[in-house]
């Protein structure tokens, strides 16, 4: 809450910018119009007119999840909620006209002296003539970007006209479909000033050339000429005109496209795509560092040199020549074990992938309860498999909504404790022994051993004379069906949940232990292999039975005289 971080709102308002002009360039105009909104209500708070509150955190986060249903449903082919993106849109304009309110009023406490000042002045507003060069790179379309996106943001300033260069047009045998080779002049009429103007190109500025030569007078002095300049304006054609119109003359070319056919061209290609043509299935990959790649290569060129080495005792070899098999015998051991490494390095990928989702999770949690909490993450650059990085994302679900719903205490609980009133979930992860510790903990009330034994006795999972230690105490938790909430919310409290996080944890070859204190807070340990690609096993035979134990099973091999062991 208070004055907003500008390079996080920043970065927000270009991701909304990019999102409300590539949704207008492909025809999706209720998320044109949507983004519209909640760009503007960025705007204000970058521009320090709005501070960070809850509720315009919240109507934002909202604002997503709908952006998000809208996109799915057009990628999907379904429609989306119009009532959800039509109550959010009022309540971003109620917010903003709140904000124009409050401009008004102030304004309307200068007005008395100001007419009193300029009473017999008629204010006039002329608008400036801009003269705009843009010139793309040849490869902008790969970036997504696309000039008649520009060119419409440009026309929503004022009146535009535009001249398409086309004088670095190659024979059409020499072109490449992909690339572009366009650019344009144009004149804006506006009273819009010259950072609004540059707003429209914030996109390519770093992939083009833009020239923007600020106004030599205003309109109204602008000297008439009998000579057609060499633009043309949407306003001067008429219903007959064609979707595009162009006419070539030394190297220019003039391009009209009224707005609403433009609108029908975007539309049907929007509905084209629609129809699911050319719908490809996705398929599962990883993005692996470069440095890991240049690992691979080197090991595999490592191991045709021992190749190489080896090789030459197909057809030649003597006694005097033992010492060199086994020093290469020994080589190509290491480099197959340093080659098995480097290849299940490249499928290891750092749980910041899975630990991204939490912050979001944590918040809706805190609003929906009413508490205050803050989200600590740490060792998010911890590598793990990506196998054992799918499976492990619900289980930490199940540990932190529990963390916020059972650990976290109330705000008034917490005051009376003696603890701040905002409490504290931590989640981390960091390599130990061959393994990855994940590590969910909080500062709430900790788990009450008392009740948990009352319960387990009550339920008949323990026997009313039992005496327990505090981790088996602890450890009762997991079983099903168990739970000590006294009453069932839309979180939690059914005892659906425990059993599930251990069973999930245990088929990943996992254990999980928990930790509590009464009064201080709860640790949850969830130990895990680093991956299920490949594992290290001891050979074992039994009745001529061979077995494979896996290594991170095994606590310690005994070596047995067989004269001491007694056979039955």
């Amino acid at each position: 809450h208070g004055t907003p971080d500008l390079d996080i709102v920043n970065d927000i308002f270009r991701s909304a910018h990019s999102i409300k002009g590539g949704a207008a360039t492909f025809g999706f105009n209720a998320i044109s119009e949507f983004t519209h909104g909640v760009e503007t209500l960025l705007d204000q708070m970058r521009s320090s007119e709005r501070d960070v509150t809850p509720d315009v955190v919240q109507l934002l986060l909202q604002s997503v999840d709908c952006l998000r249903d809208m996109l799915d449903g057009i990628k999907d082919n379904v429609d989306s909620d119009p009532e959800e993106a039509s109550r959010i849109s009022d309540q971003i304009n109620v917010m903003l006209g709140a904000g124009d309110s409050d401009s008004a009023a102030a304004e309307t406490e200068q007005e008395p002296k100001a007419a009193t000042a300029n009473e017999a002045t008629a204010k006039v507003i002329r608008p400036s003539v801009w003269q705009i060069s843009y010139q793309p790179n040849e490869g902008i379309f790969k970036t997504g970007n696309d000039p008649v996106h520009i060119i419409r943001e440009l026309r929503s300033l004022g009146d535009l006209k535009v001249a398409a260069n086309i004088s670095r047009l190659p024979p059409l045998e020499h072109m490449n479909p992909e690339h572009c080779y366009t650019s344009w002049d144009l004149v804006l009429e506006t009273e819009a000033d010259e950072s609004k103007i540059r707003e429209a190109f914030e996109w390519v500025i770093d992939d083009c050339v833009l020239e923007i030569s600020p106004p030599a007078a205003s309109v109204a002095e602008q000297p008439q000429t009998d000579s057609e300049p060499e633009v043309s304006s949407d306003t001067d054609k008429t219903d007959a005109d064609k979707e595009v119109q162009a006419e070539q003359d030394g190297g220019k070319l003039r391009v009209v496209a009224g707005e609403d056919d433009r609108r029908k061209v975007n539309d049907r290609r929007a509905s084209d795509r629609r129809s699911g043509a050319g719908a490809s299935t996705e398929s599962s990959s990883i993005r692996v560092d470069i440095d890991k790649i240049d690992a691979l290569l080197n090991l595999v060129g490592e191991l045709v040199i021992t190749q190489s080495s080896l090789s030459r005792f197909r057809k030649d070899f003597s006694e005097s020549d033992l010492d060199v098999l086994r020093d290469s015998l020994v080589e190509l051991e290491r480099n197959t074990r340093e080659l098995q490494e480097s290849a299940m390095q490249v499928r290891m990928l750092p749980i910041k992938v899975t630990f991204s989702r939490f912050p979001r999770l944590v918040h809706d949690l805190s609003v929906q309860l009413g508490k205050k909490i803050e989200l600590n993450l740490f060792g998010e650059n911890t590598e793990l498999d990506k196998t054992v990085l799918e499976k492990v994302g619900d289980p930490l679900t199940h540990l932190v909504r529990n963390s916020v719903d059972h650990g976290i205490e109330s705000t008034e609980e917490r005051l009376a404790a003696g603890k701040p009133a905002v409490g504290t979930v931590n989640l981390g992860a960091y390599h130990e022994a061959g393994n990855i510790i994940i590590e969910v903990s909080d500062d709430g009330g900790g788990l009450d051993a008392d009740k948990i034994l009352a319960k387990a006795k009550q339920k008949g999972l323990v026997s009313d004379d039992a005496l327990l230690s505090p981790s088996q105490i602890n450890q009762l938790i997991f079983q099903p069906g168990f739970s000590t909430a006294d009453k069932i919310t839309g979180v939690s409290g059914r005892g659906v949940g425990m059993d599930v996080v251990q069973r999930n944890i245990q088929e990943l070859g996992g254990r999980i232990d928990v930790h509590s204190e009464k009064g201080v807070g709860t640790t949850f340990n969830i130990r895990l292999p680093l991956t299920l690609a490949i594992l290290d096993g001891q050979l074992v035979k039994i009745d001529g039975n061979i077995y494979v134990i896996p290594i991170l099973s095994i606590t310690e091999s005994i070596v047995l005289d067989p004269k001491k062991v007694n056979w039955i």
